[in-house]
């Protein structure tokens, strides 16, 4: 096999995106967050360069490996797969493929005298269940620190009706009472329903004390994924209090960003959303609900798992200069400390901004910052 198998990095926009698109759909492994919308929006909306390290085997496509170059003005350069969100990754007809194409990324971040690659993938299910010898048959959520990132996962039933009788009966009472409160959902298609998500998301992005993506950015992955983007969107009356959105691919669906309003939390405007959403791709015949990254324990986790959502490895690794940094490393340590102790104050002067001031900063500087 490695005497026929080729291995070619290529500009993203010089790639044929349909046979690129046709692999991704068909893998197994594949996320929403690998469809070629993705990098296009990301060069699109921030400038950023793309790139596809593929691999071929008489002339046909067996491997695919996405990847983002990211150039802040200060600091230092990156290439990540995938930028803005929680995995991208190698995706692959073999392992010796899968390793081939990291393998040509090492030599990609030399050629463009980058120091720093980030791969981003997904693992197994983590779970503290027991075989009959005892012997634990995953890694134990129970054994891992306290803060450790996992993904959260939720497989589907064949239709909603199936969907909402396996909640408990509190999780039922609190997305009825959303809808006793006077709220009610909608699911939009349309580009113009990003204004509508941007006007609730960026009031929460600022109240959470961090910087916002641009505008731009949405509306170009809209763009780019079309009838794969979905948007809900929840009302009070006529005022949208909560917002998200679902990205689809394969049969599983995602949800990098949802947000909803402080002040009209108590109305539970959070159940109504996910339910929509949930219920939706799930009559759509979607199988896998991705609920995104949460620190284990933490409310995000807490709250996902009310939805049936299990954890799942989320494999991060850097390399810098082609070696591996390890969370031991000294330098690795101390910027982490460094930035540790620097973020409450940061995230207090944010949240005191004004927020058409926080929209028109948080842009710039949200464009470099890759998570």
């Amino acid at each position: 096999m490695s005497a026929e198998l080729h291995i070619r990095a290529s500009r993203f926009n010089a790639f044929p995106a349909d046979e690129y698109n046709r692999y991704v759909a068909e893998h197994s492994a594949a996320t929403p967050y690998h469809r070629s919308g993705w990098l296009r929006a990301t060069e699109q909306a921030y400038g950023h360069m793309g790139w596809v390290i593929s691999a071929h085997q008489n002339e046909i496509l067996c491997g695919v490996l996405p990847l983002v170059e990211v150039k802040p003005p200060i600091g230092t350069s990156s290439l990540v797969t995938l930028p803005f969100c929680d995995l991208g990754g190698a995706l692959a007809d073999s392992a010796e493929i899968r390793e081939r194409l990291i393998a040509e990324a090492g030599t990609l971040t030399k050629t463009n005298r980058i120091k720093i690659l980030e791969m981003r993938e997904g693992g197994e299910a983590l779970n503290a269940d027991k075989d009959a010898s005892g012997e634990q048959k995953k890694q134990s959520v129970d054994a891992l620190p306290g803060s450790t990132k996992v993904r959260m996962l939720c497989d589907l039933p064949e239709n909603s009706e199936a969907l909402f009788k396996s909640y408990k009966p509190k999780l039922r009472s609190q997305i009825r009472k959303a809808e006793k409160n006077g709220l009610r959902a909608e699911l939009r298609t349309e580009a113009d329903a990003v204004d509508l998500f941007y006007e609730v998301f960026a009031q929460n992005m600022r109240r959470l004390g961090s910087p916002v993506h641009s505008l731009q950015w949405f509306q170009e992955l809209k763009a780019a994924y079309g009838e794969h983007m979905l948007i809900g969107i929840v009302f009070q009356a006529d005022k949208p209090v909560g917002a998200g959105i679902v990205l689809l691919g394969g049969k599983e669906a995602c949800i990098p960003w949802a947000s909803t309003l402080e002040e009209f939390n108590r109305l539970a405007p959070n159940m109504l959303l996910y339910w929509t959403l949930l219920s939706h791709v799930c009559d759509l015949g979607y199988t896998r609900f991705d609920f995104g990254r949460s620190t284990l324990n933490e409310g995000t986790y807490r709250f996902k798992k009310q939805w049936g959502a299990q954890p799942y490895e989320l494999i991060w690794t850097e390399y810098r200069s082609g070696m591996v940094n390890l969370p031991g490393n000294e330098s690795y340590s101390t910027g982490a400390s460094v930035a540790s102790q620097l973020r409450p104050l940061i995230e207090n002067i944010w949240r005191r901004l004004p927020l058409s001031f926080a929209n028109w900063l948080g842009p710039k500087l949200r464009r470099y910052i890759t998570l």
